[in-house]
């Protein structure tokens, strides 16, 4: 039995068990190759450990006890619930912030729109609906609105109307706006070409009441109604004549005179030329001379009576400063609201908006430079003292400047066709800034940059205030109050530099102006900026912040 035991264990093995190219018994056995040992690229490197995978949260169709129907566990989920930031907009935030937020989120990651206003079965008719959009959006580009806020308005009628998946593009001259019903339809574009700008701020503020019905639920606005509301405020007349705008003109010269350091003899000469050069102006127009010879005739009378008072300061004795009605005349005609939104679309991201809202500053800069070194020149042929260090050192005033300041803003605000019950909180605003600018140059002896920057920089957190508690736009609440802060001395100067042959004193002069109009244009932004800090923000979390674009750094 032993034997025969034996017998079985010493026979060979199969062929299945044994290899002809097996090496024999006793023999050390060599490496195999790594041919022999494939592996996977999605094997766990050595060292590393299996992430355990989390318990999955279940279904509704689960079995109790856990296990899930079939008697398999559910698979786990790629992107579990609790990944995904949760999107709240809130109702009671103004329009504009939710709007910015939405703009600001990938298309993909936008929450689906609820319908604000009512439709029929069919649905909205989506041609009508983009059509409204543009025009609205027409309206507020050509009064002066920042990119931004051009295409949150146009967002915010798209969505209240039910159409989900817009997208509004914002240039200088064009409007477009692209709708896609489907991932599987072709998309609907519509475009309009703003032409004609004009400045009312009546009609702005009207526009954004419209916008501001349409996107309430509490308000049910047709596309039938809105058309009819939209066309009321079209053909509304401005709610200024032509004689007060005029009046107007002069008045702001007069009291920009007085800020630096003027009489009333010199208020008297800067109102008169101001308002000659805008009858002029007016002529040019109706002729249809463009924008920018407009702005030569109406920057030479003024020049022309600062130059007038200096030829006969010898022959009537009287105490003033002629440059000054230069200054004031200048005043009247520095595009200060082309400024502002050409800076702050640049600050958000429209550069090509801005570009172009900055090359129309430059050539109105071009003009009025022109119109007044004309007369400059004609005035150092006939050998008037015109010397900048008269109105250099001008003395404090502090009743009477904080009063030509207030009366500065008045008259810008009735220059901007504002509407009647926000000239005088413009007004106010307009002799804080000139409070705070004195009070930090003129007391602190801070440069005059930083404190023009501080001054405009609480316009804009004053005016972002106002605007949220009316709902309606801040440029009526900005525009007229930075008046008192335009560089109209700086401007003066260099231009008298340069008619003086003296091309480095004038440079250095137009440095400061360019300096002082931008920190005006950044403060009013920042403020607006820091206004929104205070205020509830719509949403919370990633969502809520409004994302800046991503920059590269040297990448």
């Amino acid at each position: 039995m032993a034997e025969s035991g034996g017998q079985e264990d010493r026979k060979p093995q199969t062929d299945e068990a044994h290899s002809a190219f097996a090496p024999p018994p006793g023999l050390e056995q060599p490496p195999l190759p790594e041919d022999d040992h494939p592996t996977s690229e999605f094997a766990l490197p050595e060292g590393l450990r299996a992430e355990q995978p989390t318990e999955s949260e279940g279904s509704a169709f689960d079995l109790p006890g856990g296990t899930p129907t079939g008697g398999r566990p559910s698979p786990h989920a790629y992107t579990p619930a609790r990944g995904v930031p949760m999107i709240q907009l809130s109702k009671e935030a103004p329009w504009q912030d939710r709007m910015r937020t939405l703009l600001r989120m990938p298309s993909g990651e936008r929450p689906v729109p609820e319908r604000v206003q009512r439709h029929d079965d069919q649905g909205p008719a989506v041609p009508r609906v983009l059509d409204l959009t543009l025009r609205i959006g027409e309206l507020l580009l050509a009064g002066g609105e920042g990119a931004e806020d051009v295409e949150a308005a146009m967002f915010a009628v798209s969505r209240a109307y039910g159409l989900d998946r817009c997208e509004p593009t914002v240039t200088f001259t064009l409007l477009s706006i692209s709708h896609q019903p489907s991932l599987v339809d072709d998309p609907v574009t519509a475009s309009r070409t703003v032409r004609r700008r004009g400045t009312d701020y009546t009609r702005l503020s009207a526009v954004y009441t419209l916008i501001d019905d349409i996107t309430t639920e509490d308000t049910d606005v047709t596309l039938e109604e809105a058309y009819r509301r939209l066309a009321e405020i079209r053909r509304n007349r401005h709610p200024y004549p032509g004689w007060a705008l005029t009046v107007s003109s002069g008045l702001l010269a007069g009291a920009a005179s007085v800020l630096v350091g003027g009489g009333v003899v010199v208020f008297a000469a800067a109102a008169l030329g101001a308002m000659l050069g805008d009858r002029l102006a007016w002529l040019c127009a109706g002729r249809g001379l463009p924008e920018f010879y407009q702005f030569v005739v109406a920057a030479m009378p003024p020049a022309a009576m600062g130059v007038a008072l200096t030829l006969l300061g010898p022959h009537v004795s009287w105490e003033g400063r002629p440059s000054a009605v230069i200054t004031g005349g200048l005043f009247a005609l520095l595009p200060g609201r082309a400024l502002v939104a050409g800076v702050q679309d640049g600050l958000t991201g429209y550069y090509i908006t801005a570009a172009a809202r900055l090359l129309e500053v430059m050539y109105f800069f071009i003009a009025i430079v022109v119109g007044v070194l004309l007369v400059l020149y004609l005035g150092v042929q006939l050998h008037a003292q015109l010397t900048p260090e008269a109105a250099l050192h001008s003395e404090v005033r502090p009743v009477a400047q904080t009063l030509a300041a207030v009366t500065l803003s008045f008259a810008f605000a009735i220059l901007l066709q504002q509407d009647r019950s926000t000239v005088l909180m413009v007004s106010l605003n307009g002799g804080v800034a000139w409070i705070v600018y004195a009070a930090m140059h003129d007391v602190g002896g801070i440069s005059p940059v930083a404190s023009t920057a501080v001054a405009a920089g609480l316009v804009g957190l004053f005016g972002q205030l106002f605007s949220r508690y009316q709902f309606a736009s801040a440029l009526p609440y900005i525009t007229a109050a930075i008046g008192p802060l335009l560089p109209g001395s700086a401007t003066y100067f260099g231009l008298l530099g340069f008619a003086q042959n003296e091309p480095a004193s004038g440079l250095t002069s137009l440095s400061q102006a360019v300096a002082l109009a931008l920190a005006i244009a950044v403060g009013v932004n920042l403020g607006g900026e820091i206004a929104r800090l205070f205020l509830t923000v719509p949403g919370a979390g990633r969502a809520s912040s409004r994302r800046a674009a991503k920059r590269t750094r040297g990448f």
